[in-house]
């Protein structure tokens, strides 16, 4: 289930990037001779309009190939007649499509567990030490500790922060406020509760916000990460191939889905990100190239362009052979994160 699992997800991640590429692309009335899913033979073929749309053997890849994307044509809809900002928009659409993509996971995962934007409490515990306190179900919290609690995050924090074996919450019951003071019991993690959970809200907007929230701490971590590696902080051997990828989607799947799905968001972060750096090959590099020719007019040819891509797409493949044999050497060692030890 390895292959499957690695099949499905890069394919969800390629075809949202390819999908930006096209549609931006469409949009700007830029012919697609084709849009594919997957690299080499055809399984699947159809021309509608002036794009064959395909479905290609090998579930690694796919592409948006617009008409003179190489410069090598003089057809009024190619993509090199286009201006300046044009190109630049359908080159970066691929990147948005995945940033887009991964808030649209993250909101899901938050709008399916619900958000607690309440302190007004929807459960308290049997016997804990909430109840024997005399808070109800209902009752809405607002100090804990003689600090005003506007949001749940605060109740938290209050309770888990005190050095005390006991505290005083502030409380709304049919609209009169009480104090009461309740004893702090320790969970087996660690972690100090009362035994009290909040109401909680599935409010659509409210998930949009916080999902798109978390993408972009997810994107600062990454960019951070990016960092490391370039300084040399974090080893080049720490990256990971599709090797790696792979072992990494299986062991999330069978945690569960909602796991999964975070995992995919992660990904296609990542994908976005990378995908934008200004390196030969890329499409951050291709960016760089249209700034580039902006400046100089002429003096840069189609040629010498092509030649600087090739050369960043060797040196990339050279890359990713390289941490894929490191993964393997990992894998066959039973050193990879999350294998406990063995292969």
């Amino acid at each position: 289930m390895i292959v499957v699992y690695t099949a499905i997800v890069l394919s969800v991640l390629i075809f949202a990037h390819e999908l930006g590429h096209f549609g931006a692309a469409k949009l700007s009335k830029i012919k697609v001779n084709e849009f594919a899913l997957g690299m080499g033979p055809a399984i699947f073929k159809r021309q509608r309009g002036e794009t064959v749309y395909a479905l290609r053997a090998f579930p690694i890849g796919g592409f948006c190939a617009m008409e003179g994307e190489n410069g090598d044509s003089e057809d009024e809809k190619s993509f090199d007649s286009k201006p300046m900002g044009i190109r630049a928009i359908v080159l970066a659409a691929g990147s948005f499509m995945n940033v887009v993509l991964a808030i649209l996971i993250m909101t899901g995962i938050i709008l399916y567990f619900g958000t607690s934007a309440t302190t007004t409490l929807n459960t308290v515990t049997d016997g804990s030490p909430a109840q024997l306190a005399g808070i109800l179900p209902g009752d809405r919290i607002v100090s804990v500790g003689g600090v005003e609690t506007d949001a749940w995050e605060d109740i938290v924090k209050e309770i888990s922060g005190t050095g005390k074996d006991s505290i005083l919450i502030g409380i709304v019951r049919g609209g009169n406020e009480l104090m009461v003071q309740t004893d702090i019991a320790t969970a087996e993690n660690g972690r100090k509760i009362i035994g009290i959970s909040p109401k909680i809200n599935r409010n659509p907007f409210a998930a949009l916000v916080m999902g798109t929230k978390a993408s972009y701490g997810m994107i600062v971590n990454m960019v951070d990460v990016l960092r490391q590696l370039f300084t040399g902080e974090v080893p080049a051997t720490e990256m990971t191939s599709i090797v790696g990828i792979a072992v990494i989607v299986d062991e999330t799947a069978k945690i569960g889905m909602l796991p999964l799905l975070d995992l995919v968001a992660l990904i296609s972060l990542n994908l976005a990100i990378v995908n934008m750096l200004p390196f030969p090959a890329l499409d951050g590099g291709r960016l760089v190239f249209l700034v580039i020719r902006k400046a100089t007019g002429r003096a840069v040819t189609d040629k010498m362009e092509a030649t600087v891509h090739m050369i960043g797409f060797a040196m990339l493949i050279a890359l990713m052979l390289f941490v894929t044999w490191n993964d393997i050497g990992r894998l066959v060692n039973g050193t990879f994160p999350g294998l406990g030890g063995g292969f």
